[in-house]
């Protein structure tokens, strides 16, 4: 049965539009996954979450305000700025993927990056910085649980995607995802929200997904996936938003 309405997939940081081919089959006609600014195909556009915010307030003016809007990873922090300049809707539902609002962990919140301290912040960024292979190599290893890949797209596979981008226009990105606060805007979503995570994820803790859900969400855990659900189950990814799709036309 196809979809009720436009859905538009925001990808992750280092990542492509192209990423979410197989979602959008499964999905069908309505389903679009556009490139980020300074990725793909917008290879060499300006690098920054406000660049990315302007895109996604395009793509929402083409779709309509019935859109579906689902961010994965940095997507979702695209959209979280998105609402927050709008006072929390301008879509009919949103969608998020193991995303924090602060990925920087401080005294009272450590629902940022796992792990995290400020010494391996430190050198978490000048890596990035200064040496991208080895950052890439980073990257490609904590996308999914198992180390090996997902279904259809590998470690090797998404480590040659980290390649394939500019080291200074992602080191720009981070440098932002770094700085932001996005608490407020996450807590002033006035639309349907579904948080979606993987249960082994290696970024971010279940306890995020858990802060996220408080306000009214409803938070849907993927088992078997990290990071990248909609790579690692792929049905069972598709269905959720299928299901998602049909209760927002009330069926």
């Amino acid at each position: 049965m196809p979809l009720d309405r436009p859905v538009i997939l925001l990808h992750g940081w280092t990542m492509r539009g192209a990423l979410f081919g197989d979602l959008c089959a499964r999905l069908g006609e309505g389903a679009r996954a556009p490139d980020l600014p300074g990725h793909g195909a917008d290879r060499c556009g300006p690098a920054s979450l406000e660049a990315a915010v302007d895109m996604l307030d395009a793509e929402v003016a083409r779709a309509g305000p019935e859109a579906l809007v689902v961010g994965w990873s940095m997507g979702a922090a695209v959209a979280w700025a998105w609402l927050g300049r709008r006072g929390g809707t301008g879509a009919a539902g949103l969608v998020t993927v193991d995303m924090s609002p602060r990925p920087v962990n401080c005294e009272g919140w450590e629902l940022g990056l796992l792990g995290q301290t400020p010494e391996r912040l430190r050198r978490n960024t000048e890596e990035i910085h200064s040496d991208w292979p080895a950052a890439a190599e980073k990257i490609a290893t904590t996308m999914f649980a198992d180390k090996a890949g997902a279904p259809g797209f590998s470690r090797a596979e998404a480590l040659a995607q980290v390649l394939s981008n500019d080291p200074g226009r992602m080191a720009a990105y981070w440098d932002d995802m770094m700085a932001m606060d996005l608490r407020e805007a996450a807590r002033d979503v006035r639309i349907p929200w579904r948080v979606a995570h993987g249960a082994r994820s290696r970024v971010y803790p279940a306890g995020t997904a858990e802060w996220l859900a408080e306000g009214g969400a409803a938070r849907v855990t993927f088992e078997q996936s990290g990071h990248s659900p909609h790579l690692e189950e792929p049905e069972a990814f598709a269905e959720m938003i299928r299901s998602f799709d049909a209760e927002l036309s009330g069926r």
